[in-house]
């Protein structure tokens, strides 16, 4: 199940906004969207004309309740890692 291969139980969740994230904070937007909703697999939505600008993302086979609150943390995760600069750009882990 991906977003080139959608199946049933998959929903994309998009953004108020476009976000220009590295591949690296794509994978950690990723990770966080899969702890929040305890999906089994989410992919960052990449913007159509520039894939470095994320739009969204792509989860399937939710364990938890999708909430307005767990949508908005997710965007606010993404917009946060998008406003960084300097040296807080890095991730912490990377």
């Amino acid at each position: 199940m991906s977003v080139s291969e959608p199946a049933d139980g998959c929903y994309e969740l998009a953004f108020q906004g476009a976000y220009p994230l590295g591949e690296g904070a794509q994978v950690a937007l990723e990770d966080y969207a899969l702890a929040v909703t305890r999906a089994a697999t989410a992919e960052a939505l990449r913007a159509s004309d520039d894939p470095g600008r994320v739009t969204g993302i792509h989860v399937c086979r939710l364990g938890a309740t999708l909430t307005r609150v767990a949508l908005t943390d997710i965007e606010d995760f993404a917009r946060d890692m998008a406003t960084r600069t300097g040296a807080g750009a890095r991730l912490g882990w990377s």
